[in-house]
Formats: structure tokens, C-alpha cells, sequence
């Protein structure tokens, strides 16, 4: 099982596929097992070399729990680990909610590694940790996991997917805990100045669709595309079908 070490945390990856390097990373909870579940992976490896990673606290990488361990400056700094590990020097990144904006991060602090950038369900602006997750995190670890699923099923008002469910019952709350209490850096001033081809997209229903699509008119080379009637978890469990043409279309343009 592949590791790269980034100061002694191991961040697990897998490789799949052959072309140019796609790096491929999920929100908080997520894990390298749901793209291949959702269908994203076999519909991308045949034209592209899928660089999968687990981010710190999610899947097979090492999972700290204490808050500090998550600085924004740090999660970055595993995605380049990464691409050190494989030698890679510039790959096209699709990271999804957290894993979106870790894209974000990848422009900030790393612009030269990437070609380009896909950012679902995610914006750069920020805000304070905790919220509505945070809160359902401390209440699951309080009460076991099938209350935090019914807790989250009652504040979605509708089930939540299967494979979501799943990384619920699987995942290392604690670890989640403290990613979900860190404040959000405001990266707005960036966004001007990105150079990289950028495709952003959002569920209309989410509620980062807005400063989604106010992030995207302001990045030189940036275009946008929404899924109408679809809130955050719909646009990543369910909605491969509707994304994975416009992000394909939007690569070729890239290559």
C-alpha cells in the first residue's frame, strides 16, 4: 500500500490508469473508495493516470486529532507529497468540497504544480470552524453512529446515500472533529491573479453554490456550470452521470 510521508504524517494514495495526471481527492468523510463507487474512476482512466488520495484523517492515511495538525498550509502539503513521491511536477487536480478547497490551496501555495483545476461544491472565502457537521460530529461520538446518521438524515430532510452512510459508520469521527472546528482562511484576494484553467461547479440547492459562482467570475480563466435541484450531497453521491461530461470536456480543453 503506497504512502508519501509529509513531516511524519503518511497519506495514502493509489495510482490507476494511464495520461496525464489527474489528481482525484473527496470532502471531509470522503475516502479513495468513493470515486471508484461512484463511477468517476472508471470513466476517467482510460484517458487519464488517476492520482487517488486519502487526505490526512480519511481512509488509509494517518489520522492526528488534534486541530493543529489540520492547518490549511499542511493539507496542501500532502497533495505535493504526493506528486513528489511520483514524480510528477504538474498534474490537473479535481477535489471536491474540503478536497475542493484544497484546490484553492493548491493555487495559493502551490500554482506551478498545476495544470488544471476542478473544484466542486467548495469556495475560497472564508469563515470560522464549526457549524452544522461539527455540531452532528460531537452528537455521533456522544450517541454512536446511527444517531449521527439520523441526525444528519433529519437536518438533510430526506436519507442520505448509501456510500455517505457508509463512511459515517467507517470513518474516524474524532479526526473529523477537528478538521471541522479549524477556521477557513479567506482566500479571496488570490483569485485574480490565478493563472491555471479552472471549472467550477455546485448543486443550486447547496449552500456554497453562491460564492461558488461569484468565486468563478472573478478567476481570469474560469468557467462554471450548475446542477440545478441538487444540494451538497447530491452533487457528489449521485450526480456522476451529469458532471463527468462537462469536467471531460473541460480537460480536453486543458490538454
Amino acid at each position: 500500500m503506497p504512502y508519501a510521508n509529509n513531516a511524519g504524517v503518511r497519506i495514502h494514495y493509489e495510482v490507476e490508469g494511464a495520461g496525464p495526471p489527474l489528481v482525484l481527492q473527496t470532502g471531509l468523510s470522503g475516502r479513495i473508495e468513493n470515486w471508484r463507487s461512484l463511477g468517476y474512476m472508471s470513466a476517467l482512466r482510460d484517458d487519464y493516470r488517476l492520482i487517488l488520495i486519502d487526505a490526512r484523517g480519511h481512509g488509509q492515511s494517518d489520522k492526528p486529532h488534534d486541530g493543529a495538525s489540520y492547518a490549511f498550509d499542511r493539507v496542501v502539503a500532502d497533495v505535493i507529497a504526493v506528486l513528489d513521491a511520483l514524480g510528477v511536477e504538474r498534474a490537473h487536480y479535481w477535489g471536491y468540497s474540503m478536497g475542493g478547497r484544497t484546490g484553492f490551496g493548491m493555487a495559493k501555495f502551490a500554482p506551478t504544480r498545476v495544470n488544471g483545476l476542478i473544484i466542486g461544491g467548495a469556495h475560497p472565502y472564508g469563515g470560522p470552524g464549526g457549524g452544522e457537521f461539527y455540531e452532528s460530529l460531537k452528537y455521533g461520538i456522544a450517541h454512536g453512529r446511527d444517531a449521527l446518521i439520523a441526525r444528519m438524515e433529519e437536518l438533510s430532510g430526506q436519507p442520505i446515500p448509501d456510500a455517505y452512510a457508509k463512511d459515517l459508520r467507517e470513518g474516524d469521527l474524532e479526526a473529523w472533529l477537528a478538521i471541522a472546528g479549524q477556521p477557513r482562511e479567506n482566500l479571496g484576494s488570490m483569485l485574480d491573479h490565478m493563472a491555471m484553467p479552472c471549472c467550477i461547479y455546485a448543486g443550486d440547492a447547496d449552500g456554497a453554490f453562491a460564492n461558488a459562482k461569484l468565486a468563478s467570475t472573478r478567476i481570469p480563466n474560469a468557467r462554471f456550470f450548475s446542477l440545478p435541484g441538487l444540494d451538497h450531497l447530491q452533487a457528489i453521491f449521485s450526480a456522476s452521470d451529469k458532471v463527468l461530461p462537462r469536467v471531460k470536456d473541460f480537460l480536453a480543453t486543458v490538454r
